[in-house]
Protein backbone atom coordinates (compact mmCIF):
# COMPACT_ATOMS: atom_id res chain seq x y z
CA UNK A 1 0.00 0.00 0.00
CA UNK A 2 3.14 2.24 0.83
CA UNK A 3 4.24 2.20 -2.32
CA UNK A 4 1.03 2.35 -4.50
CA UNK A 5 0.87 5.49 -2.22
CA UNK A 6 4.40 6.76 -3.71
CA UNK A 7 2.53 5.65 -7.45
CA UNK A 8 0.36 7.94 -6.48
CA UNK A 9 2.09 10.91 -5.32
CA UNK A 10 4.34 10.70 -8.74
CA UNK A 11 1.47 10.46 -10.72
CA UNK A 12 -0.36 13.86 -9.27
CA UNK A 13 3.23 15.96 -9.33
CA UNK A 14 3.77 14.29 -13.05
CA UNK A 15 0.24 15.74 -13.85
CA UNK A 16 0.95 19.17 -12.33
CA UNK A 17 3.59 18.98 -14.72
CA UNK A 18 2.22 18.38 -17.54
CA UNK A 19 -1.00 20.52 -16.92
CA UNK A 20 1.73 23.50 -17.07
CA UNK A 21 1.86 22.54 -20.58
CA UNK A 22 -1.13 21.82 -22.00
CA UNK A 23 -0.39 22.08 -25.49
CA UNK A 24 1.41 18.66 -24.88
CA UNK A 25 -2.37 16.87 -24.54
CA UNK A 26 -2.71 17.96 -28.73
CA UNK A 27 0.23 16.88 -29.24
CA UNK A 28 0.78 13.93 -28.13
CA UNK A 29 -3.39 12.90 -28.96
CA UNK A 30 -1.93 14.08 -32.92
CA UNK A 31 1.05 11.74 -32.56
CA UNK A 32 -0.76 8.52 -31.18
CA UNK A 33 -3.74 8.83 -33.85
CA UNK A 34 -0.72 9.28 -36.42
CA UNK A 35 0.98 6.12 -35.25
CA UNK A 36 -2.37 4.38 -34.89
CA UNK A 37 -3.32 5.32 -38.61
CA UNK A 38 -0.19 4.47 -40.13
CA UNK A 39 -0.18 0.96 -37.67
CA UNK A 40 -4.01 -0.05 -39.33
CA UNK A 41 -3.21 1.17 -42.74
CA UNK A 42 -0.13 -1.36 -42.60
CA UNK A 43 -2.54 -3.94 -41.83
CA UNK A 44 -4.72 -3.02 -44.39
CA UNK A 45 -2.04 -3.58 -47.14
CA UNK A 46 -0.93 -6.84 -45.95
CA UNK A 47 -4.67 -8.14 -45.89
CA UNK A 48 -5.10 -6.38 -49.33
CA UNK A 49 -3.03 -9.60 -50.39
CA UNK A 50 -3.52 -12.70 -48.05
CA UNK A 51 -6.60 -13.61 -45.75
CA UNK A 52 -4.14 -14.16 -42.81
CA UNK A 53 -0.55 -13.24 -41.34
CA UNK A 54 1.21 -16.40 -39.49
CA UNK A 55 -2.22 -17.85 -39.15
CA UNK A 56 -3.80 -14.60 -37.25
CA UNK A 57 -7.14 -13.42 -38.38
CA UNK A 58 -7.28 -9.56 -39.22
CA UNK A 59 -9.24 -9.18 -36.20
CA UNK A 60 -7.19 -11.00 -34.09
CA UNK A 61 -4.22 -8.81 -35.18
CA UNK A 62 -5.91 -5.61 -34.32
CA UNK A 63 -6.18 -7.00 -30.64
CA UNK A 64 -2.33 -7.39 -30.63
CA UNK A 65 -1.83 -4.10 -32.31
CA UNK A 66 -4.41 -2.98 -29.36
CA UNK A 67 -2.17 -4.75 -26.50
CA UNK A 68 1.04 -3.35 -28.66
CA UNK A 69 -0.48 0.23 -27.87
CA UNK A 70 -1.09 -0.61 -24.71
CA UNK A 71 1.76 -1.92 -23.58
CA UNK A 72 3.43 1.29 -25.27
CA UNK A 73 1.59 4.07 -23.51
CA UNK A 74 2.61 2.03 -19.71
CA UNK A 75 6.31 1.92 -21.21
CA UNK A 76 6.12 5.90 -22.05
CA UNK A 77 4.16 7.15 -19.31
CA UNK A 78 5.75 5.13 -16.38
CA UNK A 79 9.01 2.96 -17.27
CA UNK A 80 10.90 4.91 -20.08
CA UNK A 81 10.94 8.92 -18.41
CA UNK A 82 11.95 7.56 -15.00
CA UNK A 83 14.70 5.19 -16.26
CA UNK A 84 15.90 8.66 -18.30
CA UNK A 85 15.86 10.69 -15.58
CA UNK A 86 17.64 7.83 -13.11
CA UNK A 87 20.77 7.69 -15.64
CA UNK A 88 20.57 11.30 -15.69
CA UNK A 89 20.55 11.58 -12.03
CA UNK A 90 23.58 9.27 -12.16
CA UNK A 91 25.54 11.28 -14.90
CA UNK A 92 25.04 14.47 -12.87
CA UNK A 93 25.45 12.97 -9.62
CA UNK A 94 22.32 13.99 -8.40
CA UNK A 95 21.07 10.25 -7.26
CA UNK A 96 22.28 11.08 -4.19
CA UNK A 97 19.34 12.58 -3.07
CA UNK A 98 17.14 9.73 -3.97
CA UNK A 99 19.30 7.05 -2.54
CA UNK A 100 19.74 9.33 1.10
CA UNK A 101 16.18 9.19 1.19
CA UNK A 102 14.13 6.61 3.87
CA UNK A 103 12.17 4.77 0.99
CA UNK A 104 13.56 1.90 -1.23
CA UNK A 105 15.48 3.62 -3.96
CA UNK A 106 14.78 1.34 -6.63
CA UNK A 107 10.89 1.71 -6.19
CA UNK A 108 11.77 5.93 -6.32
CA UNK A 109 13.72 5.57 -9.38
CA UNK A 110 11.08 3.48 -11.26
CA UNK A 111 8.33 5.94 -10.34
CA UNK A 112 11.12 9.10 -10.64
CA UNK A 113 8.97 10.64 -13.60
CA UNK A 114 5.20 10.30 -15.23
CA UNK A 115 3.91 11.46 -18.57
CA UNK A 116 0.44 11.64 -18.36
CA UNK A 117 -0.16 12.23 -21.66
CA UNK A 118 1.43 8.73 -23.26
CA UNK A 119 -1.91 7.04 -20.98
CA UNK A 120 -3.50 8.51 -24.45
CA UNK A 121 -1.72 5.10 -25.63
CA UNK A 122 -3.54 2.99 -23.44
CA UNK A 123 -7.03 4.35 -23.88
CA UNK A 124 -6.30 4.16 -27.29
CA UNK A 125 -4.89 0.30 -26.88
CA UNK A 126 -8.09 -0.60 -24.65
CA UNK A 127 -10.15 1.14 -27.47
CA UNK A 128 -8.50 -1.46 -30.37
CA UNK A 129 -9.05 -4.62 -27.97
CA UNK A 130 -13.18 -4.13 -27.98
CA UNK A 131 -13.28 -3.28 -31.39
CA UNK A 132 -10.87 -6.61 -32.38
CA UNK A 133 -13.34 -8.82 -29.42
CA UNK A 134 -16.25 -7.72 -31.33
CA UNK A 135 -15.44 -8.34 -34.14
CA UNK A 136 -14.20 -11.58 -33.52
CA UNK A 137 -17.61 -12.39 -32.20
CA UNK A 138 -16.04 -14.00 -28.97
CA UNK A 139 -17.32 -13.88 -25.18
CA UNK A 140 -14.00 -12.86 -23.04
CA UNK A 141 -14.62 -15.83 -20.49
CA UNK A 142 -13.42 -15.88 -16.88
CA UNK A 143 -10.57 -18.01 -17.87
CA UNK A 144 -9.49 -15.62 -20.95
CA UNK A 145 -9.61 -12.77 -18.94
CA UNK A 146 -7.35 -13.97 -16.01
CA UNK A 147 -4.92 -15.49 -18.59
CA UNK A 148 -4.99 -12.12 -20.50
CA UNK A 149 -4.41 -10.19 -17.23
CA UNK A 150 -1.64 -12.66 -15.49
CA UNK A 151 0.57 -12.38 -19.20
CA UNK A 152 -0.28 -8.36 -19.42
CA UNK A 153 0.72 -8.17 -15.75
CA UNK A 154 3.86 -10.76 -16.82
CA UNK A 155 4.84 -8.93 -19.85
CA UNK A 156 4.63 -5.51 -17.95
CA UNK A 157 7.15 -6.92 -14.91
CA UNK A 158 9.85 -8.04 -17.96
CA UNK A 159 9.55 -5.46 -19.74
CA UNK A 160 10.46 -2.97 -16.44
CA UNK A 161 13.05 -5.76 -15.66
CA UNK A 162 14.66 -5.36 -18.75
CA UNK A 163 14.61 -1.22 -18.41
CA UNK A 164 15.99 -1.57 -15.38
CA UNK A 165 18.95 -4.05 -16.51
CA UNK A 166 19.99 -1.67 -18.85
CA UNK A 167 19.73 1.17 -16.91
CA UNK A 168 21.48 0.19 -14.37
CA UNK A 169 24.27 -0.05 -16.69
CA UNK A 170 24.78 3.52 -16.02
CA UNK A 171 26.76 3.18 -12.95
CA UNK A 172 29.35 2.34 -15.65
CA UNK A 173 28.90 3.67 -18.83
CA UNK A 174 28.38 7.43 -19.35
CA UNK A 175 26.40 7.54 -21.63
CA UNK A 176 24.26 4.25 -21.17
CA UNK A 177 20.79 5.78 -22.31
CA UNK A 178 22.05 4.73 -26.03
CA UNK A 179 21.43 0.83 -25.35
CA UNK A 180 18.31 1.59 -24.73
CA UNK A 181 17.60 2.54 -28.41
CA UNK A 182 18.12 -1.32 -28.97
CA UNK A 183 14.70 -1.86 -27.23
CA UNK A 184 13.03 0.85 -28.82
CA UNK A 185 13.94 -0.47 -32.04
CA UNK A 186 13.49 -4.16 -31.86
CA UNK A 187 10.12 -3.02 -29.98
CA UNK A 188 8.48 -1.59 -32.85
CA UNK A 189 8.35 -5.15 -34.57
CA UNK A 190 6.03 -6.68 -31.67
CA UNK A 191 3.10 -4.94 -34.10
CA UNK A 192 2.94 -8.47 -35.23
CA UNK A 193 3.07 -11.43 -34.18
CA UNK A 194 6.91 -12.70 -33.61
CA UNK A 195 5.68 -16.13 -35.12
CA UNK A 196 6.39 -14.37 -38.62
CA UNK A 197 9.81 -13.97 -37.85
CA UNK A 198 12.70 -15.96 -38.87
CA UNK A 199 13.79 -18.34 -36.10
CA UNK A 200 16.75 -16.65 -35.35
CA UNK A 201 15.11 -13.10 -35.19
CA UNK A 202 12.12 -14.86 -32.91
CA UNK A 203 14.41 -15.78 -30.48
CA UNK A 204 15.86 -12.49 -29.96
CA UNK A 205 12.65 -11.05 -29.82
CA UNK A 206 12.22 -13.71 -26.98
CA UNK A 207 14.54 -14.05 -25.28
CA UNK A 208 17.51 -10.87 -25.88
CA UNK A 209 14.97 -8.34 -26.31
CA UNK A 210 11.41 -9.84 -24.52
CA UNK A 211 9.01 -8.30 -27.07
CA UNK A 212 6.92 -11.60 -27.35
CA UNK A 213 6.22 -11.49 -23.54
CA UNK A 214 5.41 -8.39 -23.80
CA UNK A 215 2.93 -8.01 -27.02
CA UNK A 216 2.13 -11.46 -28.30
CA UNK A 217 2.09 -13.75 -25.76
CA UNK A 218 -0.71 -11.41 -24.05
CA UNK A 219 -2.49 -11.03 -27.65
CA UNK A 220 -2.46 -14.88 -27.46
CA UNK A 221 -4.51 -15.05 -24.29
CA UNK A 222 -6.63 -12.44 -25.54
CA UNK A 223 -8.22 -14.28 -28.55
CA UNK A 224 -7.64 -17.96 -26.86
CA UNK A 225 -4.53 -19.10 -28.22
CA UNK A 226 -2.66 -19.25 -25.75
CA UNK A 227 -0.99 -22.88 -24.21
CA UNK A 228 -0.45 -23.29 -20.29
CA UNK A 229 3.22 -24.07 -21.13
CA UNK A 230 3.35 -20.70 -22.79
CA UNK A 231 1.59 -19.02 -19.53
CA UNK A 232 3.90 -20.63 -16.81
CA UNK A 233 7.00 -19.92 -18.54
CA UNK A 234 5.95 -16.03 -18.82
CA UNK A 235 5.01 -16.05 -15.32
CA UNK A 236 8.43 -18.01 -14.65
CA UNK A 237 9.92 -15.23 -16.72
CA UNK A 238 8.77 -12.35 -15.15
CA UNK A 239 9.53 -13.79 -11.83
CA UNK A 240 13.17 -14.63 -12.95
CA UNK A 241 13.65 -10.98 -14.44
CA UNK A 242 12.24 -9.26 -11.27
CA UNK A 243 14.83 -11.10 -9.16
CA UNK A 244 17.55 -10.72 -11.13
CA UNK A 245 16.75 -6.92 -12.59
CA UNK A 246 16.82 -6.62 -8.42
CA UNK A 247 19.90 -8.01 -7.55
CA UNK A 248 21.21 -6.44 -10.27
CA UNK A 249 20.82 -3.18 -8.86
CA UNK A 250 21.65 -3.87 -5.87
CA UNK A 251 25.27 -4.72 -7.05
CA UNK A 252 24.97 -1.32 -9.41
CA UNK A 253 24.27 1.23 -6.21
CA UNK A 254 27.31 -0.39 -4.20
CA UNK A 255 29.51 0.54 -7.54
CA UNK A 256 28.03 4.19 -7.05
CA UNK A 257 30.50 6.66 -6.35
CA UNK A 258 28.12 9.18 -5.74
CA UNK A 259 28.29 13.42 -6.56
CA UNK A 260 31.53 13.78 -3.84
CA UNK A 261 33.47 11.09 -5.61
Amino acid sequence: MNYLRLLWIFLRIGAMNELAYRANFWVQLLQSLLNLGVALAGLAVIFSHTEELGGWQPAELVALLGVFFLMSGLIGALIQPSMQRFMEDVRLGTLDFTLTKPEDSQVLVSVGEVRIWKFLDVVQGMALIAVALVEIGMRTGLAHAAGFALTLAAGAAIVYSFWLVLATTAFWFIRAENILVIFQAVYSAGKYPVAIYPHWLKLAMTFLVPVAFAVTVPSEALVGRLSSEVLWGALAMAAGMLVGARAFWLWGVRHYSGASA
